[in-house]
Formats: C-alpha cells, sequence, structure tokens
C-alpha cells in the first residue's frame, strides 16, 4: 500500500488535478512577475519574513541544521495539511499554489531588476531542491484538490449516497495516505540539499 510504486499508480488517477496544480502555480509564477500595487506590496512582506527568518536560522549556532529542521517541518507540515484542507472545496490548495508561485516569480522578476545574477539564483538556489521540492508541493494540492472536488460532489449528491461510492471515498482515502507519505520523503530529502548543497552553494 505504501509502495512507491503504488504513489505513482495513484497519480495517474489525478492527471486532471495534477495539471490544474501545475498550472495554478504556474499561473502565481506570471502574476509574482507581473505584479504591482497592493499585491507587490504583499509579495515584499512575505520575501521580508522569509529573510528575517533566514537571518535567524543563519545566526544560530549549527545553521545548516537549523535550516534543515525549519525547511523540512515548514513544507511537511503545510503541504500534508493542504491535502485534508482541501476537503473545503479546494480553496485553500488554489491559494496555496498561486500565493507560492507568485513568491517565487516576483523574486526572480525583483532581481532581474537589481541585476542580480540569475545563474546564480536560479541554478544554484532554486534547481538543486526545487527539482524535488517544488513538484511535491504541486502533487499534495493536487490531492487537495481532488479532495475539494470529491467533497463538492458528495455535497451535491446528498441522499443518493450507495456502497459504490463509499468504496470510492476508501480508495481516495487510502490514495491521500499513501501520498503524504512520499510526499513527506521526497521534501524531507529536498530539506537536505537545501540545507546543504544549496546552502552552501549560496555562502
Amino acid at each position: 500500500m505504501l509502495s512507491f510504486n503504488t504513489f505513482i499508480r495513484d497519480l495517474g488517477t489525478i492527471r486532471k488535478a495534477l495539471l490544474t496544480a501545475a498550472l495554478l502555480f504556474i499561473a502565481g509564477g506570471v502574476i509574482g512577475w507581473i505584479g504591482t500595487g497592493s499585491l507587490q506590496q504583499l509579495l515584499n512582506e512575505q520575501l521580508k519574513g522569509i529573510s528575517e527568518i533566514s537571518g535567524d536560522l543563519r545566526e544560530s549556532s549549527n545553521p545548516q541544521w537549523s535550516f534543515f529542521v525549519f525547511i523540512f517541518l515548514n513544507n511537511s507540515i503545510k503541504s500534508v495539511v493542504i491535502i485534508f484542507l482541501g476537503a473545503l472545496f479546494g480553496i485553500l490548495p488554489v491559494l496555496f499554489l498561486l500565493i507560492n508561485g507568485a513568491v517565487i516569480g516576483y523574486l526572480i522578476h525583483l532581481s532581474a531588476i537589481q541585476g542580480q545574477d540569475l545563474f546564480t539564483l536560479i541554478v544554484k538556489g532554486l534547481l538543486p531542491h526545487g527539482i524535488i521540492e517544488i513538484p511535491a508541493i504541486i502533487i499534495a494540492c493536487a490531492f487537495g484538490l481532488r479532495f475539494g472536488g470529491k467533497a463538492l460532489s458528495a455535497l451535491l449528491r446528498a441522499g443518493k449516497r450507495n456502497e459504490r461510492e463509499a468504496d470510492h471515498w476508501q480508495a481516495f482515502m487510502r490514495q491521500t495516505f499513501t501520498a503524504s507519505v512520499w510526499i513527506v520523503i521526497l521534501l524531507f530529502i529536498a530539506a537536505i540539499i537545501e540545507s546543504t548543497i544549496t546552502f552552501s552553494l549560496l555562502s
């Protein structure tokens, strides 16, 4: 039930949700790139918060360990929670994807405007861990979107439930459990990379 092959097969059953999640993340990146006015102010606040946390972690007695613990717990807890909060008709996964995409898009655009080296930012700062972290987050949100779709469908069919639908829910909940385990594992690996390789490349 918890095998990686089962996880991959389960992804095949939520292809539409995966595509939707990926497009929402990309849309967030575009929104962040062109963000102005109040949106720009919101994204600046997000980056300011990240910068403050990063500064505190760097001043700890063991920065790399502190970065690892924070990154892993922050990403894994949020990703698992967003799967199940998706039951609220998928609203929170949508916001989560748009906001995270926007922060990355805005950061890249801001760095380009300031004349910073985008190669260093993208290839050294984002790619090593992002190649695992971003897909893991998109997968988590895709399951959240699917959860929301199923919840909405069940609400519309209230009073017409049958054993077959109960079986579908049981199968889906098994999928979310398997996905949660593998998403945490993937984010654990990403956190190791970010707190070691990415940390060293950007130091």
